[in-house]
């Protein structure tokens, strides 16, 4: 198993711990930021999950440079990625940090892409590998998990909290990229309906 495969599998690791940190009812204290108060539990969650976050983007940085990229990335890395969002997600509805509507649409299209995937290699053997927009919508998730757990920092005085703007800008692209992997990907629908 080369570098990129290793951090894939660490990212996937890191997932129980993290909800282990976010879950369990420990108090830490609180730490005060820029006017905000932080509960120290919450903090440590997010550095958690931005660690593993972290290992995406590695991953693919070390697999694209050294020639490392194989099958099991392309299918891992991107089966992580959801793993990691999805449970942050769950937790982050249950703490009621998060609308479920938009948790609900995000998990929606993640089930409907990585269906697609599963016919493109049924019908072809092609793997499908992330696109730029799946990519956005994957660092934008990341960037508003990590800003609903630390807290609601104003945006610029604005009074907008910088966690929901970049929630609904994740829903955005969420939406985007899943229709564009359909769309490019149709073919795989043709004379099945």
């Amino acid at each position: 198993m080369n570098l990129p495969n290793k951090l894939t599998v660490i990212r996937i690791i890191m997932i129980p711990l993290f909800v282990v940190v976010a879950l369990m009812p420990l108090n830490w204290g609180v730490w005060h930021m820029w006017g905000s108060s932080i509960e120290l539990t919450q903090l440590v969650a997010a550095i958690i999950f931005a660690l593993a976050s972290l290992t995406d983007w590695l991953d693919g940085q070390i697999a694209r440079s050294r020639g490392l990229v194989t099958n099991f990335g392309k299918f891992a890395d991107p089966l992580a990625d959801k793993m990691l969002v999805m449970t942050a997600l769950i937790v982050l509805v249950g703490q009621g940090l998060a609308p479920s509507w938009v948790v609900a649409i995000i998990v929606c299209r993640e089930l409907a892409v990585t269906g697609l995937r599963l016919l493109l290699v049924e019908q072809g053997g092609t793997v499908l590998a992330a696109a730029w927009p799946g990519k956005i919508k994957t660092m934008t998730q990341m960037l508003a998990i990590i800003f609903l757990l630390i807290d609601n920092f104003p945006f610029a005085g604005l009074g907008i909290p910088i966690a929901n703007i970049m929630l609904y800008i994740c829903l955005f692209f969420t939406i985007y990229s899943g229709i564009d992997y359909f769309v490019k990907n149709s073919s795989v629908f043709k004379g099945s309906m």
